[in-house]
């Protein structure tokens, strides 16, 4: 997302129809989103080389909620096969990097030790001066491929993610990346979740045409045991 910087955003009573897609903004305008009490709660927001995004999660679509909540628990029944990790889903959270970027994935995971921890009267919000990055984001694209693969990925690396997912819901496809030099390159295998294979993930998304998100969940449980 390297475009020239035009005029801020002026501040609107209804952000959702107009940063549904990126506009040119400045860092105050993503904070007088970020802290209006009147913004919906679960409004999601992104921003990064004087752009900004905002999406409304209470709007998701079925697809988008079902494969999300699928993902979350493919990630929880992944690691109860590998109780020696340590590992924390925070999909949804804010994260920052003040005056940067800010971003609150679908899908976010820590592993190991380092996870951000909340205290009363911080903000609600992971304070990337303060915290680590998470080892694992992803999108969920039921309607955003496009935008996931350029100007998300571009955040992310620009965050320093080590990896990144997209979830592409009409073509039944995850797509991952490993960060090399500051660049994503597609991968085959998981770094976060180590020796995962993205076909197997990809398997799963079948299985989700025929049934449920949980038979389709329980079925990925059953193949990582051979694993």
């Amino acid at each position: 997302m390297v475009r020239p910087m035009t005029a801020a955003i002026p501040f609107h009573e209804n952000p959702i129809s107009i940063l549904s897609q990126w506009q040119p903004a400045t860092w105050v305008d993503y904070e007088r989103y970020r802290d209006d009490p009147e913004m919906p709660e679960r409004l999601r927001l992104f921003f990064h080389n004087g752009y900004l995004k905002v999406d409304a999660m209470g709007w998701e679509g079925i697809k988008h909620a079902q494969v999300r909540d699928l993902f979350v628990m493919l990630l929880a029944f992944w690691f109860g096969q590998h109780p020696e990790l340590v590992a924390e889903s925070m999909g949804g959270y804010l994260m920052e990097k003040p005056e940067l970027q800010g971003a609150a994935p679908d899908l976010m995971l820590y592993v190991g030790d380092g996870a951000p921890s909340w205290s009363k009267g911080e903000p609600r919000r992971i304070d990337l001066q303060k915290w680590r990055v998470p080892d694992l984001v992803g999108e969920v694209s039921d309607t955003t491929l496009a935008s996931d693969l350029d100007e998300m990925k571009q955040l992310y690396a620009a965050l320093g993610i080590p990896e990144y997912w997209v979830v592409n819901v009409p073509g039944q496809q995850v797509l991952a990346f490993r960060l090399v030099d500051g660049k994503y390159q597609e991968c085959d295998t998981s770094v976060a979740l180590p020796g995962l294979p993205i076909a197997l993930l990809e398997a799963v998304l079948d299985r989700l045409a025929e049934g449920t998100n949980i038979t389709a969940a329980n079925w990925f449980m059953r193949e990582i045991a051979k694993l």
